[in-house]
């Protein structure tokens, strides 16, 4: 993907904290008042409220006990309608007020530094001392680093109903490069910080697989937003043996122009080690909603070429940590650009069918791309920065794309990449000459022809 097609990526989510920022948390890793000002005023006018409301019950009841002769069945209906209709307007009210979870009960310190839980710095050896006791869930797996490939979606459903369905497909795709390749796959909807949500919310959650999965060697976060388009090609994970972030990008606009852009953070690999929590650790205090999140953003748009004035990404916030904390942090990160682990759509959609004459699955380049990542659609939101026709269309290609891979080890493919229809496309007459390659996945020799490179 040359450097044109990424000066025309708008990413609105995104990476990390770094020292000197203002961030947030108290000693448990929370930054949180036992109970606001304004929290004992909600209670207060939740009290008042209830009494409010038994008063107008008790005023009713009588009325309608000692009145209500006085009434047509219909006022009476109307009244009792108009009691439950204001009962529950209330009731939900005062539930809403009180939800445990509510992000109104947090009051962040901008002095205290804010953590994604208490600080660890020992887990290689706790690590290594808990694969020892349970060989039965060894970090290898046939020869290959365990891997578990993390994704999600909002709690809640999408504002343009047609989202979920895309939601869906996005990872029906996800399971099936899986299940092709025997990774792990964890598709979370729950905000396990609330302070941590939008796209901040995968950091908790790295986290908290990391240390709950000592036997998973790699965690590899993947956007929603972004499908498997080689269902062949395998991460190279012998390339990474001295690094433990793996992530796709560019040098010269890290290092030289300081772009925005120089990283995308849609699709990556954490390796399960200590390196990762503190890395974590740097990033997350950047990620609180609110004012702390607004002013990082301020600093990010200062310091990053290109970057419009909005709230910190955890994108941007990483791209600043490894600038400004280079000789911490570097020698552990691999930026790759050899294949697609993000691919822009905005130039691959469209050449999918010179691809298919061209070329074959199992390149993960720009001749056939590993990974088609949709930044900027947001299909599942109300905005974004490209129509959503054009987003619907392009995904629905890639879908078909990627889906004709895998339908075609069973006989089946789509009629045309715009298509949801499938038929049948195997010679029953002719025993087809095929080959299987180690992954299992079925081609014939004749027919398609391209590189084989």
């Amino acid at each position: 993907m040359g450097q044109d097609n990424l000066a025309a990526q708008k990413r609105a989510s995104g990476g990390g904290g770094a020292g000197g920022l203002p961030t947030t948390t108290t000693a448990n890793g929370r930054a949180r008042t036992m109970l606001p000002r304004g929290r004992q005023i909600n209670k207060t006018f939740n009290n008042i409220k209830i009494t409010i409301l038994c008063g107008f019950v008790t005023i009713l009841v009588l009325r309608g006990t000692v009145g209500i002769g006085s009434l047509s069945s219909s006022d009476a209906e109307a009244v009792n309608q108009n009691l439950i209709e204001e009962t529950n307007r209330i009731l939900e009210e005062i539930r809403s007020d009180n939800e445990p979870d509510d992000p109104a009960e947090s009051e962040i310190n901008p002095n205290v530094t804010y953590s994604l839980g208490p600080k660890i710095s020992n887990w290689n050896q706790e690590r290594q001392v808990w694969l020892s006791q349970n060989p039965e869930f060894p970090n290898s797996v046939n020869g290959k680093p365990r891997i578990l490939l993390l994704t999600g979606s909002p709690p809640g459903p999408c504002d343009n109903p047609i989202g979920d369905h895309y939601l869906l497909k996005a990872i029906k795709n996800k399971i099936d490069y899986c299940r092709i390749h025997g990774i792990e796959i964890v598709y979370n909807m729950a905000h396990l910080d609330k302070e941590l949500a939008g796209y901040w919310a995968k950091l908790p959650m790295i986290r908290r697989l990391m240390l709950s999965h000592p036997e998973i060697e790699w965690i590899w976060w993947m956007d929603s937003d972004a499908m498997f388009t080689d269902m062949v090609f395998e991460i190279p994970l012998s390339k990474y043996d001295k690094h433990d972030l793996v992530i796709h990008g560019y040098p010269d606009l890290l290092f030289e122009q300081k772009s925005w852009i120089a990283l995308n953070t849609g699709s990556f690999l954490f390796r399960n080690c200590q390196w990762s929590l503190d890395l974590l650790d740097a990033w997350a205090p950047m990620g609180p909603k609110g004012p702390i999140r607004e002013e990082a953003g301020k600093i990010l748009t200062a310091n990053l070429k290109g970057r419009p004035a909005f709230e910190a990404d955890d994108q941007s916030a990483l791209i600043y940590l490894l600038l400004s904390q280079k000789d911490q942090w570097m020698d552990k990160v691999y930026v790759e650009n050899q294949y697609y682990l993000h691919g822009y759509w905005a130039g691959l959609v469209d050449r999918y069918e010179e691809m298919m004459d061209k070329y074959h699955p199992g390149l993960g380049d720009e001749r056939w791309p590993f990974v088609t990542h949709f930044v900027g659609c947001k299909p599942c939101g109300s905005y974004g920065d490209y129509p959503v026709e054009k987003c619907i269309r392009s995904m629905e290609r890639a879908f078909n794309f990627a889906d004709n891979q895998v339908l075609k080890l069973y006989g089946f493919g789509h009629r045309g990449l715009l298509s949801p229809k499938i038929k049948r496309i195997r010679n029953e007459t002719v025993t087809p000459l095929e080959y299987v390659d180690q992954f299992d996945i079925r081609r014939p020799m004749h027919g398609n022809s391209g590189s084989r490179s």
